[in-house]
């Protein structure tokens, strides 16, 4: 007997775009399919409710708590890993139908203050997605080099004031440790206006987080595994939250390669194992957004093998 899990709004994590994304992913009701960001589950739901019974489904998180979120259905198999990892998990399935991933931060872990990724909880600052993970933002924040923060908060935070940034930072952990977000903002008071204080914030949070989870380089390994894990017409779905992840994903899905030079055959068509199916992406209306804000700057793109 399947447990088929009808909770698709899950407390943990509102999935975003949740049908827009099943629609994009399916294509095959018999298929095998890799949900590497599974989360509250709500995805992986919706994705088992389409499925026939001879369906499979493979999912992965690195975060404990969601693992601890898990469906009771047979055909799903869930695995505690970064999704950088699953490629080697799946060797004896490839070919598979299809790959979804919704980066970014869970509802969850946004509103579990001790997780430390939130600047609305005065808690230590964390920011681990796999909490066995060794580097956390603390240690980011009072054991960086200078040069090396900046450039962390230039990359990952796009502050072009970053090395104000790292001065102010520097020299205040030089008389006490920045621990909590009040800390931070204290080390950083008088850099921006009050009016842009939370703006900033949520920059330099996104910046360390990046760096912590190593987020850009996952996902490089993800894209670039999507080429070889897909059978020809699968599909890979990705929902991204930030620029920097946006550009990846539609630079790949529309050159093939992580650095997006387009080859081009004598007739000028652009030679690539991958097309983009949405040549914008898919974004949540304002129902969406009134009811869920945090999908406000969610955006999906569809990519198919060729």
């Amino acid at each position: 007997m399947i447990n088929r899990h009808e909770d698709t709004d899950n407390k943990y994590h509102i999935p975003v775009l949740l049908q827009q994304t099943v629609d994009g992913l399916i294509t095959n009701l018999d298929g095998v399919y890799a949900d590497v960001t599974y989360g509250g589950g709500g995805h992986s739901a919706e994705i088992l409710k389409r499925l026939t019974e001879k369906g499979k489904l493979y999912a992965f998180d690195q975060d404990e708590e969601a693992i601890a979120n898990k469906i009771e259905d047979r055909r799903l198999t869930l695995i505690k890993t970064n999704y950088r990892f699953f490629e080697s998990y799946i060797q004896n399935l490839i070919p598979i139908d299809g790959i979804l991933a919704d980066l970014g931060v869970s509802s969850h872990q946004f509103d579990a203050g001790y997780r430390g990724f939130s600047i609305r909880f005065d808690e230590p600052l964390d920011m681990r997605m796999d909490k066995s993970a060794k580097l956390n933002a603390q240690t980011v924040l009072n054991e960086y080099e200078e040069k090396e923060l900046a450039s962390v908060l230039y990359l990952f935070g796009e502050l072009h004031n970053s090395r104000l940034l790292a001065s102010k930072i520097v020299k205040a952990r030089s008389i006490e440790p920045i621990v909590t977000p009040s800390d931070l903002k204290k080390a950083l008071s008088g850099v921006t206006k009050p009016h842009l204080e939370k703006a900033l914030m949520v920059q330099l949070f996104q910046a360390i987080r990046i760096e912590v989870n190593d987020e850009l380089e996952a996902l490089k390994i993800l894209l670039a595994s999507s080429i070889r894990v897909l059978k020809p017409g699968g599909r890979i779905v990705i929902m991204s939250y930030h620029s920097l992840e946006d550009r990846l994903v539609k630079n790949f899905f529309r050159s093939g390669n992580l650095e997006g030079h387009l080859e081009k055959d004598l007739y000028g068509n652009i030679i690539s194992p991958i097309r983009s199916l949405t040549v914008k992406p898919i974004v949540p209306d304002e129902k969406e957004i009134e009811t869920n804000p945090r999908s406000r700057s969610a955006k999906l793109r569809i990519g198919i093998k060729i």
